[in-house]
């Protein structure tokens, strides 16, 4: 595992942590696919955090040096997906992340998510 780029999934993490978003995990992904090393999934109350969530990652992902390869859903504010090469952020509104339930798909036991949580 790249310790690196760990740090900066950590780090993204706080981010959302420190702007509210919901049920924040880190799933460890990199044996299971060659799309990207690490996903980061969270939910926002409203399509207009989820755009705020993902312009604040955005922000704080050029001063880690990531780069945003693409960004897709950001109209809708319903499911953003943000693509800084090794690590694709989700971030979804509660009834879409329900329905998709990307952790049950990615993390086939507890010791590959790392989760966060804000308190309210």
């Amino acid at each position: 595992m790249n310790e690196k780029t760990r740090e900066q999934v950590m780090k993204l993490c706080e981010v959302l942590d420190g702007k509210k978003a919901m049920d924040i995990k880190a799933i460890y992904v990199a044996d299971k696919t060659i799309i990207a090393d690490w996903f980061i999934i969270c939910s926002g109350r409203v399509a207009s955090q989820v755009k705020m969530l993902a312009d604040e990652l955005e922000d704080e992902a050029y001063k880690l040096g990531l780069e945003t390869r693409r960004k897709e859903g950001y109209a809708d504010g319903r499911w953003v997906v943000l693509d800084f090469a090794n690590i694709l952020v989700h971030i979804f509104l509660p009834e879409e992340r329900e329905y998709y339930n990307m952790e049950r798909l990615w993390a086939e036991n507890p010791d590959e998510c790392i989760s966060f949580s804000t308190e309210d």
